[in-house]
C-alpha cells in the first residue's frame, strides 16, 4: 500500500513549490526561519494542508498569488440550498 500523499490537480505539485523556491536561490529552510519561523517542519505544513500565513508568505516570495498556487483553497464555497420544511399534519 503507498503512503504517498495525493494533491488538488490544479494545485502546484509540492516539489514544484519547493523547486520554485530553490530556483530564487533560497532554501526552504532558510525561507522559514526568515519569517520567524525556527522549525521548517512547521513551515512545510503548507504543502499538506492549508495554513493561510504561510501560503501568502510563499506566493510573495514567488510574486504570485497565493490562489495561483493553490486554487483548490481559495475556490468559492458551495451554496447549499436551504431544504424546504413540509408541515406534518
Amino acid at each position: 500500500m503507498s503512503r504517498s500523499q495525493t494533491h488538488p490537480v490544479n494545485d502546484w505539485h509540492p516539489e514544484d513549490i519547493k523547486a520554485a523556491i530553490r530556483k530564487r536561490g533560497v532554501s526552504v529552510a532558510k525561507l522559514a526561519r526568515a519569517n520567524g519561523y525556527d522549525n521548517p517542519r512547521t513551515f512545510m505544513n503548507v504543502l499538506r494542508m492549508p495554513y493561510p500565513k504561510i501560503e501568502r508568505i510563499i506566493a510573495e516570495f514567488l510574486d504570485v498569488e497565493p490562489q495561483v498556487i493553490w486554487p483548490s483553497r481559495y475556490q468559492e464555497p458551495t451554496k447549499i440550498r436551504p431544504s424546504v420544511h413540509r408541515k406534518v399534519a
